[in-house]
């Protein structure tokens, strides 16, 4: 693992294909601006794909057996803005570099750029990635967070994937963006009674926006004030116990996460700076460099 690590490097393609993060940039633009959906998507894609078998666009394989990485049904919900955005990108990279740059690194790329382009930090990527050879549905279990997922899971999780609670903290501020299924946390509103840990005004918003029998179609915002600018609101919702997910609102009601989760709801600026941190340290899990894997023509497709 240091040893991928050390192969990455911010200019990785500057002989090769030193255009490719303006190209990839040209695309999530011109995406952004067709649906803000391509926005979140991109984000989690990016996630989905790095917690299973490492960053190496395996998710982004398609299978006509329906067995691949994204038919588990963990991946099923992945909007398909965000493969479109991958697969744009590949396809006006390999028009100038044909052959040269990974789908695994252009996710990446894809991934820093919606986060800048809704507001949030920018960064230097880290680049060099080889795409994966693996992509199996039966491989992604057990290795995606859930809602339900209190602190210690969510902890053991992301440090196989070498993050610390710091960084899973500052990446679970993703949710800042998107929206979600309401049966992903219908349990906490049409339980008995509902989560004493939401705002009671917030529960009865969430009753009426997913009643019992509402349309398995019908999504929510995950953050009720700002769903469409990349900040540290998901902090202060937490905070006021406007958290959605039962896996968010545990980073504010556990002593241990706590302190963090205040300190990213008082300043902005502190989050960013260990969002960015956090999404480099992401991008190097389980890496392929050097002769692994191989760089793929068509990023649905191994070669």
């Amino acid at each position: 693992m240091g040893a991928a690590k050390g192969q990455l490097r911010t200019d990785f393609y500057r002989s090769t294909c030193p255009n490719v993060e303006a190209i990839v940039q040209q695309v999530v633009s011109d995406k952004i601006s067709q649906t803000f959906v391509t926005v979140p998507a991109t984000l989690r894609l990016f996630f989905h794909d790095c917690f299973v078998e490492g960053c190496d666009a395996s998710i982004m394989i398609q299978s006509p057996n329906g067995d691949a990485e994204k038919d588990d049904h963990d991946n099923i919900s992945l909007a398909g803005d965000a493969f479109d955005t991958v697969i744009k990108a590949k396809q006006a990279v390999e028009a100038q570099c044909p052959g040269v740059v990974s789908c695994a690194d252009i996710l990446t790329i894809a991934a820093r750029d919606v986060v800048t382009g809704s507001g949030g930090p920018f960064w230097g990527v880290e680049l060099g990635r080889r795409d994966g050879l693996i992509s199996n549905a039966g491989r992604v279990g057990g290795n995606l967070p859930q809602p339900d997922s209190n602190l210690n899971l969510l902890n053991s999780m992301f440090r196989k994937n070498n993050l610390t609670q710091t960084d899973m903290v500052a990446l679970s501020g993703a949710h800042t963006l998107g929206s979600s299924h309401c049966d992903r946390f219908a349990n906490r509103i049409h339980s008995s009674s509902p989560d004493p840990s939401l705002d009671p005004d917030y529960a009865q918003k969430l009753m009426q926006d997913c009643p019992v029998g509402v349309d398995p179609a019908i999504v929510v915002d995950m953050d009720p004030t700002t769903p469409r600018v990349f900040d540290n609101a998901y902090y202060t919702n937490l905070v006021e116990k406007k958290g959605l997910f039962t896996s968010d609102e545990v980073l504010f009601t556990d002593p241990a996460s706590r302190g963090t989760v205040v300190g990213f709801a008082s300043d902005n600026g502190r989050f960013g700076e260990a969002f960015a941190e956090a999404m480099v340290k992401l991008g190097r899990t389980g890496v392929k460099v050097g002769f692994e894997g191989e760089i793929r023509r068509d990023c649905t497709m191994f070669n």
